[in-house]
């Protein structure tokens, strides 16, 4: 059994954060559950491309307002609280805060930890991640 707190995730070195974004990671692939699962803040204002060329995520809305625009065919879904999307098509998206959002995201393949968005918007697959 694994029991972590949201609020020690800075001090076990499992807080990420980068421009726009900042991610407590409270399950890895370290963990063995075969997927990844982080609560992930948004910040107000950002603006997100991405693409999860290696990874499905499903995304929960805990608490704020945005959107995301599918790049694909231009659709864009407003996020709110309780609203779920799920790149299950490595889609490549942008999301957009209008306020702070804090998120529920899983990952699977399950992240190692310290990744961050490359210039194409996604997390590489490292060797340690596909072992």
């Amino acid at each position: 059994m694994i029991v972590r707190k949201l609020s020690d995730a800075g001090t076990q070195g499992r807080t990420v954060s980068a421009e726009g974004w900042e991610s407590h990671r409270l399950l890895l692939k370290s963990d063995g559950a075969g997927f990844s699962f982080h609560i992930t803040r948004i910040f107000k204002d950002a603006v997100l491309p991405m693409h999860y060329q290696n990874h499905i995520e499903s995304v929960y809305c805990i608490s704020g307002f945005g959107e995301i625009k599918d790049v694909a065919n231009g659709a864009v879904h407003s996020i709110e609280p309780g609203t779920i999307y799920i790149l299950d098509k490595h889609d490549k998206h942008i999301l957009r805060a209008f306020e702070e959002m804090e998120l529920a995201c899983v990952f699977n393949p399950p992240l190692i930890g310290r990744e961050v968005h490359n210039a194409e918007g996604a997390y590489a697959l490292t060797a340690e991640a596909i072992a």
